[in-house]
């Protein structure tokens, strides 16, 4: 009898942690994307033809980055393991896309420099995009997204061949 309440007890607490987890990691992906979006609306509204207009732009895309290295190094809970990856890729394009972005507005303008830079940007928002559809808990859709689904108990063995 003992057993049993103290392996309930266990049980319960282990449940308690994975949604206690859950619940963590959904408020700060929340606070990430409504930090994203509150980014997004203060570039949109740099006034292009101010003097500061760069160094505005180049502030608001460290905030940015700082956001997606934040968002990268957050513990993933195993119910959304799979976009682990995705979001380790995300922060990389997103450091890759604030330096293109440096290079192309510290000092001369260098054109290059820009449109890779807005290439990598593309990347990192692609991959969040990805990311907030699988804990929308919607099947992911877009350019180059490859989704594989295995039913339960379903798996295949490294090296089996048809005979």
């Amino acid at each position: 009898m003992i057993i049993i309440a103290v392996c309930s007890i266990f049980l319960a607490g282990c449940g308690n942690k994975a949604s206690q987890e859950l619940t963590d990691y959904k408020a700060s992906m929340t606070e990430f994307y409504d930090k994203l979006s509150s980014l997004d609306n203060s570039i949109n509204n740099i006034d292009t033809s101010s003097e500061t207009a760069k160094i505005e732009l180049l502030g608001y895309l460290d905030e940015m980055n700082e956001a997606y290295k934040v968002m990268a190094a957050t513990a993933i809970p195993e119910e959304f393991s799979g976009i682990t990856d995705i979001a380790a890729e995300a922060a990389d394009y997103m450091q890759m896309a604030n330096e293109s972005y440096h290079q192309a507005y510290d000092g001369i303008f260098d054109e290059d420099s820009e449109m890779l830079a807005s290439q990598y940007y593309e990347r990192a928002n692609s991959r969040v995009n990805v990311m907030l559809q699988v804990l929308h808990g919607e099947i992911p859709e877009g350019d180059g997204v490859i989704v594989t689904t295995q039913e339960a108990g379903q798996f295949s063995t490294i090296g089996a061949t048809a005979e």
